[in-house]
Order: structure tokens, then C-alpha cells, then sequence
């Protein structure tokens, strides 16, 4: 009788195991890409995430955390010395403050599915070390997966150029939400 019973824990914690699936983010072949808008038009450009993982439970999207560099921001609408002053800009304290908070982090905290391979994720997005929640839609396919949010920088004391905040901006304006959308490889 503790044989079989030994056995049933045991098949029991195994099954568990291969339901339950950790998959860990291939952050050299991953992208994330942002892009803020202002007045006068746009910039985008990348960053890179330090580390990230899905985690699925009958292939089923169920969970995931992400760390990313916010050191390594960086335009790529720009080129010489404008791309250097906005690079350098973005990393300022009137920025993400990169030298104190070096990275940002998003940790899910409820995932529904919205379709076949597609979800819309809500979790805590910590920049400048405040957290707020976000929404966040995935779709997976196979082993790669696509998110997109917007994200209100102001909610994480990013407050230049925004008017909710300054008057008499005008054209100089930058919009409070800024896009990203992460091509993930897991």
C-alpha cells in the first residue's frame, strides 16, 4: 500500500511538473522597440531586457517577469550628435534617471485569454522605482510571443515636456503615453 501511495505522489508531482512550464526569455534574439510622440512628430528606438520568462500551464499562457536595461535606451530615428544629446537626454533625471534605476521590471499579475494564442495581461510596471499597473496584450506562437502596451510615463515621475504638468509648452509637447512593443524569443 505505501508503494502505490509513494507511486500516486509521485506521478502526481511529475504531471505537475510538465504542466506547469518556466520558459525562460532568449534576450540576445528578443527585441523591444518604443516610440514617444511630441507635438512636432515622434522618436523611437530600443532597449534591451536584462532577463524575462513565460511561464504556461497546458501550454496555456499563465504567468511571466521581465528585467529590462534601462541603461542600454537608445534612439534609432537619430543619427551623430542629435542622436547622442536625445540618447543622453533619455537617460537623464528628466528621463529614467538611469544612473540611480537601472532598470525596470514588469511582473504579471492576472492573465485572461482573448483568443487563440492572444491575451490581455494586466501587471505591475516598476520605472524610477515606482510601480503602477498596466495592460498588456500577448499573442504567442510557438516559441515567440509579441507585446505591446502604452505606457503614461508621468505615473512613474517622467514629467518633461508634459502638459499635464507645464504650461506654455506649445510645440515643444511630449505626449504622456509612449508605446512598446517587445518581439520575445523564448
Amino acid at each position: 500500500m505505501k508503494t502505490i501511495l509513494t507511486a500516486i505522489i509521485t506521478f502526481a508531482t511529475f504531471s505537475t511538473a510538465i504542466i506547469a512550464q518556466n520558459k525562460e526569455i532568449n534576450t540576445a534574439d528578443s527585441k523591444v522597440v518604443w516610440k514617444g510622440y511630441k507635438v512636432t512628430g515622434s522618436h523611437e528606438g530600443t532597449i534591451n531586457l536584462q532577463s524575462g520568462n513565460l511561464t504556461f500551464k497546458d501550454e496555456v499562457l499563465t504567468g511571466g517577469t521581465f528585467v529590462i536595461d534601462m541603461t542600454t535606451i537608445s534612439s534609432t530615428d537619430q543619427e551623430g550628435e542629435y542622436k547622442g544629446k536625445l540618447d543622453g537626454h533619455l537617460k537623464s533625471d528628466d528621463f529614467f534617471g538611469v544612473s540611480n534605476f537601472a532598470t525596470a521590471n514588469l511582473v504579471f499579475t492576472k492573465v485572461a485569454a482573448t483568443g487563440k494564442n492572444s491575451y490581455a495581461v494586466t501587471g505591475d510596471l516598476t520605472i524610477k522605482g515606482k510601480t503602477n499597473p498596466v495592460t498588456v496584450n500577448v499573442s504567442v506562437y510557438g516559441s515567440k510571443a509579441t507585446a505591446t502596451l502604452k505606457v503614461d510615463r508621468t505615473k512613474f515621475d517622467v514629467k518633461y515636456g508634459s502638459a499635464s504638468f507645464f504650461d506654455g509648452l506649445k510645440d515643444k509637447a511630449i505626449y504622456d503615453e509612449f508605446d512598446l512593443v517587445a518581439d520575445l524569443q523564448f
